[in-house]
């Protein structure tokens, strides 16, 4: 594998930017590693696991180095859905294989039922769907407080408020959404609010992702092979319940992965999981066995 290089794509509203670590020697699909809002820097670890084959990171729109005409504008799932489908054709690439966790799995979802041809196999790691679990209308509630908290108080505030509810383990009772959100130094967060309502996790996509109705019966027709990963650690969790969820739609059951939501993690923001295990787990569901 060699030093990744850096390009960029010019798209409707955006401009998107993408690593390729290229291995030439490689017969292998290339391997395209997503997520929402994590961008191309969240990876590192992981795409070291795979230097057999040639990889492909990139920064969503509004993330990173990716960016957006209008960044207060809010992304939905088949906006992101077509910006990895542009750079699918502008590698020349497809089917690929496709490693996708949290925001980056509900996207890939959107991706696969639009373009199965683009795709192989793809991994969906923990996608935080709110809108296909049992306690539907309460999880909706609660993503829809997490962002007023955020538009009416900023990031510290809002962040603090996403914490308790990514946390949560278990269904959301009914009056969930109406509990007060934390004080954000609770968790360390600043309460300062500078006014900004950009921020991609809070701003853009924290309700188009959670809300988003995926299209079963697409997702059931087409070639590509679809496995949902679901965190040994993070069971009954709203991301590790949206794998569960979406897994008994399509009729399958998800696969367990080690650690927990950001188990691929090798020290990239902050958190370590289990890289080198989590990266053996998908190198064996890549291939079948």
């Amino acid at each position: 594998m060699t030093e990744p290089t850096t390009r960029t794509l010019d798209v409707s509203g955006a401009t998107l930017t993408y690593d390729v670590r290229r291995n030439a020697e490689s017969a292998e699909p290339i391997l395209l590693l997503i997520g929402s809002p994590i961008g191309a820097a969240g990876f590192g670890t992981l795409a070291g696991h795979f230097a057999d084959r040639t990889v492909v990171t990139y920064d969503p729109r509004g993330v990173e180095r990716s960016t957006k005409t209008n960044p207060t504008s809010e992304s939905t799932p088949d906006e992101h859905a077509d910006d990895v489908h542009r750079i699918i054709q502008a590698l020349g690439a497809g089917p690929v294989d496709l490693f996708a966790t949290s925001g980056g799995a509900v996207n890939a979802l959107a991706l696969v039922a639009k373009h199965p041809e683009d795709v192989r196999t793809l991994v969906a790691h923990e996608p935080p769907l709110a809108s296909v679990l049992p306690d539907r209308e309460a999880a909706l509630a609660v993503s829809r407080a997490v962002s007023e908290t955020y538009r009416r108080s900023g990031w510290g505030a809002g962040m603090a408020h996403f914490i308790t509810v990514v946390s949560h383990r278990g269904e959301f009772s009914d009056n969930h959404a109406h509990q007060p959100a934390p004080d954000p130094a609770m968790f360390r967060m600043p309460a300062g609010d500078d006014g900004s309502r950009t921020d991609p996790l809070l701003g853009q996509n924290m309700i188009t992702r959670t809300h988003y109705e995926p299209d079963f019966s697409a997702l059931r027709a087409p070639s590509t092979r679809i496995v949902l990963a679901a965190g040994e650690e993070s069971e009954g969790e709203m991301a590790n319940r949206g794998a569960h969820a979406v897994a008994e739609r399509l009729g399958t059951e998800p696969v367990p992965f080690p650690s927990s939501h950001g188990g691929f993690l090798g020290g990239e923001y902050g958190q370590t999981g289990q890289p080198d295990a989590f990266a053996a787990k998908l190198r064996q569901v890549l291939a079948g066995t």
